[in-house]
């Protein structure tokens, strides 16, 4: 069971300590009355992992919050997305809510970014997966309304730089990123032989190479991506367990592109 299992009051936050156990414990703690006495009798005492776990998590949906604000409006499709990231954690009716209050938490306009980000990066003790996994949410909440601006681009390439990520790394993940989301829309629409054109261009940048790649550079590119998302692996450097089935769901398109790439070279 994940640290999310064991929640109890604003006593988490209060362990982690620093903006995000600030952020963390505000939210929550308007959801649970036990707080530290209800810990009494208890030897719980959240280890490195469950502290990751609690960070990303805590990070996640403050820094979506921010993200979603940065073009001066808070979109429905915005909202839209942090609620399917809620839902496929499968979070019980009281940790929705504290998802849903560091959103809001996000938003605001003295919120800690820079410390919030400096405290993330320690706690996640250069867990390069698990900082991309949080770019990459990152990201996608920026596209979610369809427009990505100036603004946004510059506040997420802030958040790279914070988080040890150079500005052709964030290049990388954003095309990344676009190209998933094209590839997934091409694979729900009627196919013509444009589309499937593009579906196979998209493919590629989902793996990150080029169309003249050869075969080799492609399979190690596919291994490689595999291993960064592979969700029992993430969960073990801090990934919180209910972020699972967004793993899986990233490793399923994927083995879709590569699968794609594979059907038009014949290997």
């Amino acid at each position: 069971m994940s640290w999310l299992g064991k929640l109890v009051g604003g006593a988490f936050g209060f362990m982690l300590g620093g903006p995000l156990g600030a952020i963390f414990g505000a939210s929550v703690g308007h959801q649970f009355d036990t707080g530290m006495d209800g810990m009494a009798g208890e030897s719980f005492n959240p280890g490195d992992q469950q502290r990751v776990q609690m960070a990303f998590f805590t990070a996640t949906f403050a820094v979506m919050g921010h993200v979603a604000k940065a073009d001066g409006r808070v979109s429905n499709e915005e909202i839209g997305l942090a609620k399917r990231v809620m839902d496929n954690m499968e979070l019980n009716p009281e940790l929705r809510e504290a998802a849903v209050q560091l959103f809001q938490q996000g938003k605001q306009v003295d919120f800690p970014l820079v410390e919030v980000l400096r405290q993330f990066r320690i706690e996640c003790h250069r867990r390069t997966h698990l900082v991309r996994m949080f770019v990459e949410i990152q990201i996608q909440a920026a596209f979610a309304d369809g427009v990505y601006d100036a603004k946004e681009e510059k506040l997420l390439l802030d958040i790279c730089a914070q988080l040890g990520l150079s500005r052709f790394e964030y290049q990388i993940i954003k095309g990344q990123v676009q190209a998933q989301h094209r590839f997934q829309q091409s694979g729900e629409q009627f196919q013509t032989a444009k589309a499937g054109l593009s579906k196979l261009e998209d493919a590629y940048a989902v793996l990150g190479v080029a169309a003249t790649a050869d075969d080799a550079d492609v399979k190690k590119a596919y291994r490689r991506l595999m291993s960064q998302h592979h969700p029992d692996k993430l969960v073990a450097k801090g990934l919180p367990e209910e972020m699972m089935q967004m793993a899986k769901q990233k490793t399923q398109q994927i083995r879709k592109a590569y699968e794609t790439i594979r059907e038009a070279r014949g290997f």
